[in-house]
């Protein structure tokens, strides 16, 4: 990696603002879009889990509803911190975790027993990993807990003389297709389902089939450019990017007992952080515990001057600001339309043409819309919430089973994760990495077009196979 903080940058075919800035435009379309748009709302109620649900049919323009002001973009801000707050915090803290069980040196010992594994065995490596990723995201609905990974990711890649873009694509596309075939995410498709009054886990045959060459087409784009890199560090997209790199040091420290334990405690947070998910429900707050918890345990193993450590863990925190920040902006967004009222307006009239057209375009027209909703809504049980009472009554009226509305669901939410800017745990992943949304725009496009193109057919195959 020392070699790519030399090379010269590749001239970008296309210019995206700073993160920040973007967010800030997309804020202001998002404000404008209040003023334009007519303000309305579906009826709400409640399901028998007591979740409020859109009403399909009971779309109304809404006469009073407020003008929303310019400084309404300064106002939103801080409500979106505090709306987001979970992730934020969550997001500090984790930073001040590693901070201590990096100060151990656990980790660098622990990167280069694993050089001596994967050196000469990149195909290996990275399919290996991009499957962890995604298991742990179809099975699971895991996402956000990835932030923890994030920084020993992008060490180990640079450890292999890879740049941080491979570690993020990894672990990025992994959990993004991991989403959007997930047999059993209890976060998405079991939501989705009880939505669409199915059976839970039904249909679960289709998804695991038209997993594989999917996993295929992500795991072809991630090893081609991992390939690309390693052998000229100049073709890196964040070459010239200082933030984004991470020289592999000249030695590594020996891996000593109580590095050791502290990698045992590592992997012990990990099994205890599934276990919570899956069987207890367990979320950010949860987790966050769990987290500090693995700080305690870390300083009792390795025995660190208490203000040592207490410096680790600030040192750490801080390091994250401006992810902290980034996932806040992006809240700001979905949060201007819902006080202007137009969400629900902006859902209903992107799902009146889908039934003027047969039914397998149908489906893949609410394959595409999905997308689209994900920037405005993206959170995957929320977009549930929003859509699906909509997209299975139109399913029925132009012959697409519901079991394919919700495979369209899915992929519009799982793909689009990969490059909506509006996704807080996509910008904190990036953040973290010191990667501008800008180079990440250029890697990831090819792929969402390569996703949108598989996706479509596999929704079509599933109209015409009957797929129910």
């Amino acid at each position: 990696m020392a070699e790519t903080s030399q090379a010269t940058p590749r001239k970008p075919w296309l210019r995206i603002p700073h993160t920040l800035v973007l967010m800030v435009l997309m804020m202001a379309a998002a404000l404008i879009m209040t003023w334009i748009l007519p303000a309305g709302s579906f009826e709400m109620e409640p399901n028998e889990a007591g979740r409020m649900m859109v009403v399909p049919g009971t779309y109304a323009e809404v006469e009073d509803a407020p003008t929303l002001p310019v400084w309404h973009l300064l106002s939103v801000v801080p409500r979106a911190m505090a709306s987001a707050s979970d992730v934020i915090f969550f997001v500090f803290l984790i930073g001040g975790v590693l901070g201590v069980v990096r100060s151990t040196g656990a980790i660098n010992a622990a990167i280069g027993g694993m050089l001596d594994q994967f050196r000469d065995r990149l195909a290996l490596f990275v399919l290996a990993s991009m499957f962890m990723f995604g298991v742990f995201s179809s099975a699971f609905g895991m996402a956000a807990e990835y932030l923890a990974f994030v920084g020993m990711l992008v060490v180990l890649c640079g450890a292999l003389r890879l740049d941080s873009m491979t570690a993020i694509g990894i672990m990025v596309v992994g959990y993004g297709v991991g989403y959007g075939v997930s047999f059993m995410n209890p976060f998405t498709v079991m939501v989705a389902q009880d939505i669409a009054e199915l059976q839970p886990l039904s249909g679960w045959w289709y998804r695991l089939v038209i997993a594989v060459p999917i996993f295929a087409i992500g795991f072809h784009h991630v090893y081609s450019y991992a390939r690309r890199v390693k052998a000229d560090p100049s073709k890196s997209l964040v070459a010239g990017v200082k933030s984004a790199q991470a020289p592999a040091p000249e030695t590594y420290p020996p891996m000593t007992w109580p590095r050791r334990l502290v990698l045992l405690a590592m992997g012990a947070t990990i099994v205890i952080l599934v276990l919570g998910v899956t069987l207890q429900g367990w979320w950010l707050t949860e987790l966050a515990a769990v987290f500090l918890g693995l700080a305690v345990a870390t300083i009792l193993i390795a025995r660190p001057q208490l203000d040592e450590a207490a410096e680790s863990f600030i040192e750490g925190a801080a390091q994250l600001t401006a992810t902290a920040l980034l996932v806040g902006f992006a809240r700001s967004i979905s949060l201007i339309l819902e006080d202007g009222q137009v969400l629900h307006t902006i859902v209903n009239s992107l799902a009146a043409p889908l039934s003027q057209v047969p039914a397998s375009l149908s489906a893949v027209g609410m394959f595409l819309l999905q997308s689209l909703l994900n920037l405005f809504v993206p959170s995957g049980s929320g977009q549930a919430f929003a859509t699906m009472p909509i997209m299975a009554p139109i399913g029925d009226l132009v012959g697409v089973s519901r079991q394919v509305a919700v495979l369209a669901y899915q992929f519009g939410d799982g793909f689009s994760n990969m490059i909506v800017p509006t996704n807080a745990v996509l910008m904190g992943i990036l953040g973290l990495a010191g990667i501008p949304y800008d180079r990440w725009f250029r890697f990831i496009l090819p792929l969402m077009i390569k996703l949108t193109i598989a996706g479509s057919l596999a929704l079509m195959i599933a109209v015409w196979i009957g797929y129910s």
